[in-house]
């Protein structure tokens, strides 16, 4: 199923993003304010049209109506959860960090993951119990396990209350932090080993419902900025505090729980 998830996201990026990547005039935006772009509609169109033929259950798409998505949730055992473009700011901008985001979610759990960033033709995948992947290569790509003061950091401070987010610039305990405005990438950049650590206050379904289980299954760990359990914390707004390296991890929890 892997092998067929790849192929379509690779189809519907090459007939409905990349055509109109650095091509697009104005963008819309949403109910919540968050940009939208005619690439988001037609892209997750193509993929409620297509995913159906792999696993045949229904799609929430990040582009439907809130009542919709909660229903579609609350009355499915088995769904897809896609994003369709995932940085559509960057998008609409032609920065290329963007990705098409699946999963195949199972009693409220991701069982099948694919991320897809198609400017580098980057396709990182997951199968639960069965390890990550990108491009076929086993993740992460990397095993160097750096200390606390020399790790890269995922941060996004948008999302974060308190005094955390003025800890982190003033006080910061890695060596370096990086935001690139897609969620869906930066777990896989984290499962990868580009990134050691992340944080992020607060993430749509789709934003996590892949990426999680990525990280998961290339040996990273993750829990919530208040719930010991990841999957505690509101489906709808859910914060993540991560790292690749199970050390770190323990050293990284620590100190955001104590600057919170």
């Amino acid at each position: 199923m892997l092998e067929q998830l790849a192929a379509l996201a690779r189809h519907v990026a090459r007939t409905e993003v990349m055509p109109r990547f650095l091509r697009l005039g104005q963008g819309s935006r949403k109910h919540d304010g968050t940009l939208f772009t005619e690439a988001d509609v037609e892209t997750q169109r193509a993929l409620v049209e297509g995913l159906p033929r792999i696993v045949d259950c229904p799609v929430l798409g990040e582009e439907m109506e809130p009542d919709e998505q909660e229903a579609l949730w609350a009355n499915n055992a088995r769904i897809w959860v896609i994003d369709p473009i995932d940085g559509t700011t960057n998008f609409f901008h032609g920065l290329p960090y963007f990705a098409i985001s699946i999963a195949l979610m199972e009693a409220g759990r991701p069982r099948l993951a694919l991320v897809y960033n198609p400017v580098s033709d980057e396709c990182f995948t997951a199968a639960r119990g069965q390890g990550a992947h990108l491009n076929g290569q086993r993740l992460p790509l990397k095993q160097h396990v750096p200390t606390m003061p020399e790790a890269i950091a995922g941060v996004e401070v948008k999302w974060l209350g308190g005094k955390l987010p003025l800890r982190l610039a003033t006080l910061p305990p890695f060596g370096s932090q990086r935001n690139f405005g897609a969620s869906t990438l930066d777990w896989c950049y984290l499962a990868a080993g580009r990134f050691d650590l992340y944080v992020h206050g607060g993430q749509k379904l789709w934003d996590y419902a892949a990426g999680c289980l990525i990280l998961e299954e290339a040996g990273g760990r993750m829990t919530s900025l208040y719930h010991e359990d990841f999957w505690s914390d509101d489906m709808w707004q859910r914060s993540a505090v991560a790292a690749l390296n199970p050390g770190l991890f323990e050293q990284w929890t620590r100190w955001v729980r104590a600057n919170l």
